[in-house]
């Protein structure tokens, strides 16, 4: 479906953005529309396939998880990408993968409890068929993390 955006769903995208549990009646008094016309208009941008539902965004340090790193992983062969990604998805410390050109075949982010923790995790990775090594490299600070940055940007 293609589905062509306007300012009054910018407008929306951009509450949802801020606070994706936002009732819609709330985000229709401050838009001054009908909570119907925020329904219709959001159940188009989902069936268009530009909203993908809802996510909830969790500190994991308030959870003991404050060890961040990333994992570049060289592969024995590239044809075997898929049957290591269906790995890696096994490995619940794995929050984000990739498939990157250049050095690594895939490359992805891990959360682990301390050094320790990530070690354990990196070597389940290393355990992996067809990985040929690993590079890991830690997180000192993360100082921005904002998937949704992008819509405030956008031009309509």
């Amino acid at each position: 479906m293609n589905y062509h955006l306007d300012d009054i769903d910018k407008k929306i995208l951009d509450f949802l953005v801020e606070n994706t549990r936002m009732p819609f009646t709330e985000i229709a008094k401050q838009m001054d529309v009908s909570a119907g016309t925020i329904h219709v208009r959001v159940k188009k941008m989902e069936d268009a396939g530009i909203i993908l539902g809802s996510s909830l965004n969790i500190d994991y340090s308030k959870l003991k998880y404050e060890f961040t790193a990333y994992i570049g992983i060289l592969l024995t062969k590239s044809n075997k990408t898929q049957e290591v990604l269906k790995k890696l998805v096994e490995i619940p410390n794995v929050i984000e993968a990739s498939v990157t050109s250049g050095k690594y075949n895939i490359f992805c982010k891990i959360r682990a409890k301390n050094t320790e923790n990530a070690k354990k995790i990196i070597y389940q990775i290393d355990d992996i068929p067809d990985v040929m090594r690993t590079e890991s490299m830690i997180s000192m600070e993360e100082f921005l993390s904002d998937k949704n940055r992008l819509i405030k940007a956008l031009e309509i």
